[in-house]
C-alpha cells in the first residue's frame, strides 16, 4: 500500500492546521442573507448602469421585421453564435444588445489595467480563422475589445447590429412557430431562432451597505468608469486624482487590476477589504514570433483542451499554458507516493489535490510577506483559502502598492464596510471622509437568471422560464428546455465549464449551429427537448454534482459557491457537467456524430 499523502517526508506544513485557519477564516465571512446582501440597481441607483460610451440622445423608429435567427447579446458569446451562423450559411439574423457596440463585458469593462487573466492565445477566440495574433501573454482590454471588432468586421455582424436595445420581453407564438421580441425601444420584431448570449457579466453588482444613497461625493462602478472625473485612460495617468481622497470597495479581479492605478495617482487611496484575494505572480511578457511561426493548424483548439485537462486534473504529456492557472496540477507527483495518477483513487487524487494547494496558497502567502513592508499589512493581504475557491488573481504591480505611503488598507475582518455617511463611509467603527467612492464589486451572477438577463422568457402556454426553473435549471445539455422551443442558451450552466469562458462558448455555437442546421436540413419549423430527455439529463447533472459539494462547502463565500451557501442552488459550478468541460465536449460530438437528434422533437 503507498504512502498516504500527508506522511509524506517533504511536507514542510500542517494541513490540519491549515484546514483549521481555512474555517475560521470562512465562518467570518458566512452571512445568513447570502446573495441577497446585493441590492438591484434601480430608482435613485440607476444611474450605475448608464452607458457613458455613448452619446445621449439616441433613437429610432420601432422595427416590426422577422428574421431567422435572433442573437441576444453582443459579447463573445453572441459574436461566436453569429460568426458560426454566417459560416453555415445563415443570412437572416440579427444581434440585439444594450451596449453601444461589439464587445460584451470589454465593452463595459474599461477601467485602467483590465486585462485578461487567462492567456490570450487561449482566450481571444478565432485567431487562426482570422489570422491574428495578440501582442503579450496576456492582453489588455483596448486589444480585447479591438478583437471583437475585428470578428464583427471579418464576419459581416455589423449590418446585422441593433446596438442600444434592451430586449424586455420574449415570448413564444405556437400558431406561428415564431419568437415575439419586445425591447425598450418599442420593437416588436419576429424571429425563427433566439440565441441568449447575455452571458454572467454584464449587470453591475452593488452592495445593500445601509446609506448607499445619502454619500454626497462621487461614485461609480468600475464597468461604468468616469474618466470625466478621474482623467486619464485605460492604460492609468489619472491625473484629476492629485487632489481628491478615493476609497474602492472590492479586492476581487478588478479591483487588483485597477488599485495600482489609484494609488499612483489619488491624493490618499483608501482600499475597503472584507476578503483578500489570492495574487500570484503575473509574469506578463510579449509574443514570441519564432513561437509563432512554428504553429501548426489546430493549434488553438489543442492549445484550449490541454489546459482544461491540466485544471481537471487530467495527465498530459506537457502543459501547454505553463502558468499560474497550471501550477497545482504540474505539482501533484510530489503528493502521489512516487505513483502516476492513473493508479491513484479519485480520494487519493482529492488529497493530493489538496496538499499541492496548499503548498501553493502558502508560496501565495509568503510572496505577500516578501513584498509589502509592514507586517500587519502583509498579513491582512494573506488569502487563507483554497485556491480555487476564488477565482485566482496574477499581477505584479498591485502588493507593492500597500507600500506607498499615500495607500490605507483598511480590514474589516470579514464584515466588510458598515454604512455610508455623506460624507464617508464607516468601516471598524471609522468614519473615512472621501471625494470619491468607487465600487469594484462584480457583477451579478448568483441573482435570478431574469434578474441578470432584464427579461422574461415565455414559452408554450405562456409558461414562464422562472416557474420552469423555479426548483433549479432544467435543460439538455444546457442548451434548450422543454416547452420553449427555437430557444437556446450560452454561457455558464448545465454544460462544460472552463476557466477560459471563451473556449467554452465557442463549442457552444458550434454545436447550436448544428442543431439549428438539422432544422433547417429537415425543413422544421421548432425544435426542443422532451420532457424525458430533460429529465434524464438533469438527473445526471444532479447525480454527479454532489462531487464539488464539500469543496465549495469549506470555501470561504464568493460567487463561487453561492456566498457561502452551496445547499441553496449550490452555486455557479453546482450546475456544470462534473466530468470536465473536454469529455463534454466529446459527448456533444458523439451525440452530433449520430446524427438522430435524440432528446429532441422537431414539429
Amino acid at each position: 500500500m503507498a504512502t498516504a499523502p500527508e506522511e509524506h517526508p517533504d511536507l514542510d506544513f500542517d494541513p490540519d492546521a491549515l484546514r483549521e485557519k481555512y474555517r475560521e477564516e470562512r465562518d467570518k465571512r458566512i452571512r445568513a442573507d447570502g446573495n441577497a446582501q446585493y441590492i438591484e440597481i434601480t430608482g435613485k441607483l440607476a444611474h450605475f448602469v448608464d452607458d457613458p460610451w455613448v452619446e445621449p440622445g439616441f433613437v429610432r423608429e420601432p422595427l416590426t421585421d422577422e428574421v431567422e435567427v435572433m442573437v441576444i447579446g453582443g459579447g463573445f458569446g453572441g459574436l461566436l453564435a453569429a460568426a458560426r451562423l454566417r459560416e453555415a450559411g445563415v443570412e437572416s439574423l440579427r444581434i440585439v444588445d444594450k451596449a453601444g457596440g461589439f464587445g460584451g463585458t470589454w465593452y463595459w469593462n474599461r477601467y485602467p489595467g483590465a486585462q485578461c487573466d487567462t492567456e490570450s492565445y487561449m482566450y481571444l477566440p478565432l485567431l487562426e480563422e482570422l489570422g491574428y495574433m495578440p501582442e503579450l501573454k496576456y492582453v489588455y482590454a483596448p486589444e480585447i475589445h479591438g478583437h471583437a471588432q475585428r470578428i464583427a468586421e471579418a464576419y459581416d455582424l455589423n449590418r446585422a447590429a441593433c446596438f442600444q436595445t434592451a430586449v424586455t420581453d420574449l415570448r413564444w407564438d405556437d400558431e406561428a412557430h415564431r419568437w415575439i421580441v419586445s425591447t425598450d425601444r418599442d420593437d416588436r420584431m419576429r424571429a425563427q431562432y433566439v440565441i441568449l448570449c447575455s452571458g454572467p457579466l454584464n449587470r453591475p453588482k452593488l452592495p445593500g451597505i445601509p446609506g448607499i444613497e445619502e454619500f454626497e461625493g462621487h461614485t461609480f462602478h468600475t464597468s461604468r468608469w468616469d474618466y470625466g472625473y478621474t482623467g486619464g485612460d485605460e492604460n492609468g495617468n489619472l491625473d484629476k486624482l492629485g487632489d481628491k481622497r478615493v476609497g474602492i470597495i472590492g479586492t476581487g479581479a478588478t479591483g487588483i487590476q485597477c488599485i495600482p492605478h489609484l494609488g499612483k495617482a489619488a491624493q490618499h487611496l483608501y482600499v475597503f477589504q472584507r476578503t483578500p484575494s489570492a495574487v500570484g505572480p503575473r509574469g506578463n511578457k510579449p509574443t514570441d514570433p519564432e513561437w509563432v511561426e512554428a504553429l501548426e493548424p489546430g493549434w488553438q483548439k489543442h492549445r484550449r483542451e490541454n489546459f482544461n485537462a491540466v485544471v481537471t486534473g487530467k495527465p498530459v504529456e506537457e502543459d501547454l499554458v505553463n502558468d499560474g492557472w497550471t501550477e497545482i496540477f504540474r505539482d501533484l507527483g510530489a503528493f502521489t507516493g512516487g505513483r502516476d495518477r492513473k493508479d491513484l483513487t479519485p480520494e487519493e487524487v482529492a488529497k493530493a489535490l489538496e496538499l499541492a494547494d496548499f503548498r501553493k496558497m502558502n508560496q501565495v502567502r509568503d510572496r505577500v510577506e516578501k513584498i509589502v513592508a509592514d507586517p500587519t499589512v502583509a498579513e491582512d493581504l494573506k488569502a487563507w483559502y483554497r485556491q480555487f475557491c476564488k477565482r485566482p488573481c496574477f499581477n505584479d504591480e498591485y502588493l507593492p502598492t500597500f507600500n506607498r505611503p499615500n495607500v490605507t488598507l483598511v480590514d474589516t475582518e470579514g464584515k466588510g464596510v458598515e454604512r455610508f455617511t455623506k460624507s464617508g463611509v464607516v468601516a471598524n467603527g471609522v468614519e473615512y471622509e472621501l471625494d470619491c467612492l468607487i465600487f469594484a464589486t462584480g457583477f451579478e451572477v448568483g441573482t435570478a437568471y431574469t434578474r441578470r438577463a432584464g427579461l422574461e422568457i415565455r414559452g408554450r402556454d405562456d409558461r414562464t422560464l422562472t416557474d420552469h426553473w423555479s426548483d433549479g435549471m432544467k435543460t439538455l445539455h444546457g442548451f434548450m428546455s422543454h416547452g420553449f422551443p427555437n430557444c437556446f442558451h450560452m454561457g455558464m450552466g448545465q454544460n462544460g465549464l472552463s476557466p477560459n469562458l471563451t473556449s467554452m462558448l465557442d463549442e457552444q455555437a458550434q454545436h447550436i449551429v448544428y442543431i439549428i442546421g438539422q432544422a433547417r436540413g429537415r425543413s422544421v419549423e421548432s425544435v426542443e427537448p422532451t420532457a424525458q430527455a430533460e429529465a434524464d439529463y438533469v438527473a445526471t447533472i444532479r447525480r454527479l454534482a454532489y462531487d464539488n459539494f464539500d469543496f465549495y462547502d469549506g470555501c470561504t463565500p464568493g460567487y463561487y459557491n453561492n456566498e457561502g451557501q452551496p445547499d441553496s442552488d449550490m452555486g455557479l459550478f453546482a450546475e456544470q457537467y462534473a466530468p470536465g468541460i473536454n469529455k463534454f465536449n466529446r459527448l456533444l460530438q458523439e451525440w452530433r456524430d449520430k446524427g438522430d437528434l435524440l432528446g429532441l422533437e422537431l414539429k
